[in-house]
């Protein structure tokens, strides 16, 4: 009996203490990089959220002045997103014509942590209602992005 009760005493072992430290190590190992990449996806909602804002805004002032702008501050509008995760610029079309198209693109500050999402960098959505997504490399994002 008294062999009992010392060892109760005597508290967990560096093996016991070993193994759960492994554990929760693989177990980290396994959790962190899901939840960074969860976290990012809920960052990009902020940048999507702010260019359909803007749009939004962009058509009413079509409506208002029979052109669109490249000043998102004519739209009541900052140039960062809400959650300051993304810098917004609107600019022109292809053609240059603001009477009849717009682009808005959303950019990664390079103070948030998007700018290390490689695989949904860049947002942009126009006047037709296209929405684009762009790698951090440049190259097209898949369609899940938005």
């Amino acid at each position: 009996m008294p062999t009992q009760k010392r060892r109760a005493e005597q508290g967990f072992t560096l093996i016991e203490v070993m193994i759960v430290v492994v554990i929760v190590g693989i177990l980290l190992a396994v959790a962190l990089p899901s939840y960074q990449e969860a976290l990012q996806k809920g960052r990009r909602a902020d940048g999507k959220a702010f260019l359909t804002e803007a749009a939004n805004r962009q058509e009413q002032y079509m409506l208002d002045r029979s052109t669109y702008t490249t000043t998102l501050s004519e739209l009541g509008l900052g140039t960062q997103s809400d959650e300051g995760h993304y810098t917004v610029t609107a600019s022109a079309c292809a053609s240059g014509d603001l009477t009849r198209c717009y682009v808005l693109t959303a950019t990664p500050t390079g103070t948030s942590p998007q700018d290390g999402d490689e695989d949904c960098f860049t947002f942009s959505l126009d006047s037709s209602g296209s929405k684009r997504a762009l790698k951090k490399d440049g190259t097209a994002a898949t369609a899940l992005c938005w």
